[in-house]
């Protein structure tokens, strides 16, 4: 049956948000039974207000719903679960002190007189997994001790409940590799023959495309367009979304590589990052591909002194005033004693998880750009305000942050914008090695478009780069070479030119004890 002649689940009548000003401008949309609507728009829309409004954890300042023929007007999350509306939110909810097992079945614990039956917890959280294909996990390991990718594979097994009847997705496979996201499409396709209706909030225009029936654009809080996903091209979305053409990175030809800035040699933690060797050249971006859990944050981590290393070194290089030539100027074994010793070297970080670790929530966009640098708007050790004000808006404008001004607190930006402030810290202070974990994380086509831009310009003035992405896309569009992480090791590195999305997938799933598809270059000595 034809979905226009199904009488919709959810209705949307004129709904409006304002906050200091509105931010949602009366929307009205159906969403039909077995359906998946990909919501999408420029960061700052509306998306995730919309869906907040959706799923009870955001009141509408105007406006009514309907669900399945009733007045839908939920005061709480926990009252749109009870009748069935779920959200697997872009930021995370779970509660990281307690359990895999106790975060999936938090609202509906097996117990007996008060007390848990752990065992019949953990049988229950096993088969939750399942459906999503995390058998590995054990269900008694604190969220804690997870990846931020694992984390959000937990987040959508917990709202993969029998009883939903609306089930609202922002970004869920942002932090996804392809393996990942085929066991969460697996879940969608099941879901719909259910009658599941399924709201898709997403920035990845391919992934739209193939999983989508409708496709409903927002733009500066109004809705500007609903139509069929079938038969629209890409650039027609985008233009859509933005208002304006948008020319995603081309392929090009490999970056000559400049000479060596940073060398991690035997470098390990564990069993988490198993002696990997590294070589980050002047000039060039090095990409990190792997699934959830090889262990590519986990190096990240160790390059910046996050973590402790327990083995190995990492050495800086230098240019020798006879020769010209790169040679080590200092060794640090095993590794950083701190981040702070790291940032002093000149590495910078672009964490892949910005709400805990990449920003202070509270502060303005002012203070959270400067922080990374205060001497550069600094005299005298004392602050000029008009110095950091100045340095602050030319990064919004360079990144299009969509705000207010840059005294606006960082948590009341769209998540996609606060992404681009922890972009705009590291290029206000001069790094020599940025570090890039999920860098383009929930940043629309048209921002994305800009970061690639300034990530050009880097290494256009001599700077190493180094990438980890789970978009295979990505790390093929802007890396001149691709490293592949499986199981703690780097168990390949491609060239531009060598690899194709097979190849890389293949050494991710590979045995990380076997012998590297292709060969590390050679190191300096």
């Amino acid at each position: 049956m034809p979905l226009a002649a199904v009488a919709p689940i959810l209705t949307l009548q004129s709904l409006s948000k304002d906050y200091a000003t509105p931010v949602l401008d009366d929307v009205s949309l159906a969403l039909n039974a077995g359906e998946v609507l990909a919501l999408t728009g420029e960061n700052g829309a509306g998306k995730s207000t919309l869906s907040k409004i959706v799923c009870g954890l955001v009141t509408a300042t105007r406006g009514t719903m309907v669900l399945d023929g009733s007045v839908f007007s939920p005061v709480s999350r926990r009252d749109a679960e009870r009748q069935g509306v779920r959200m697997v939110m872009q930021e995370l909810g779970l509660v990281p002190t307690l359990s895999v097992a106790e975060n999936l079945l938090l609202d509906r614990l097996p117990n007996r007189a008060g007390w848990v039956r752990r065992s019949e917890l953990h049988a229950l959280a096993a088969r939750q997994l399942a459906k999503i294909g995390m058998q590995g996990i054990d269900p008694a390991t604190p969220v804690a001790r997870l990846g931020i990718g694992q984390q959000q594979m937990v987040e959508i097994a917990r709202n993969l409940q029998d009883d939903t009847r609306v089930l609202v997705l922002d970004e869920p496979t942002a932090m996804l590799t392809p393996r990942e996201t085929s066991h969460l499409f697996q879940q969608i396709a099941l879901l719909k023959m259910r009658g599941v209706a399924i709201v898709y909030v997403s920035h990845r225009l391919e992934e739209l495309q193939r999983i989508a029936d409708r496709v409903a654009v927002l733009r500066d809080g109004r809705l500007v367009d609903v139509r069929a996903m079938a038969g629209l091209r890409e650039s027609e979305l985008v233009q859509r979304m933005v208002g304006r053409a948008v020319h995603e990175h081309e392929d090009r030809p490999r970056r000559p590589a400049g000479t060596v800035l940073m060398q991690a040699i035997g470098i390990g933690r564990g069993q988490t990052v198993r002696d990997v060797d590294l070589t980050l050249h002047a000039g060039e971006i090095m990409g990190l591909a792997g699934l959830v859990g090889s262990g590519r944050t986990e190096l990240v981590r160790l390059l910046f002194g996050a973590d402790k290393a327990d083995r190995g070194e990492i050495a800086l290089y230098g240019e020798t005033p006879a020769s010209g030539a790169a040679a080590p100027v200092r060794r640090i074994r095993p590794g950083w004693r701190s981040p702070m010793q790291a940032i002093r070297a000149g590495i910078g970080l672009v964490t892949e998880d910005r709400k805990s670790q990449g920003l202070l929530l509270p502060q303005s966009i002012r203070v959270n750009t400067t922080l990374s640098d205060l001497r550069a708007v600094s005299r005298g050790g004392w602050l000029q305000p008009a110095k950091e004000r100045s340095s602050a808006r030319r990064w919004v404008d360079v990144l299009r942050i969509r705000s207010r001004s840059v005294e606006q607190p960082v948590a009341t930006l769209s998540g996609g914008n606060q992404q681009k402030v922890v972009f705009a810290r590291w290029l206000h202070r001069e790094c020599r090695v940025l570090l890039l974990d999920e860098p383009t994380r929930g940043v629309d086509v048209g921002a994305r478009a800009d970061l690639y831009a300034e990530l050009d310009r880097m290494t256009d003035a001599g700077k190493a780069l180094l990438m980890v992405s789970s978009d295979l896309r990505e790390l093929m569009a802007m890396c001149d070479r691709i490293g592949v992480m499986s199981a703690g090791r780097l168990v390949a590195v491609f060239e531009r030119g060598q690899w194709t999305e097979q190849s890389l997938l293949a050494a991710a799933f590979s045995d990380a004890t076997a012998k590297p598809v292709t060969q590390l270059s050679s190191l300096p000595a």
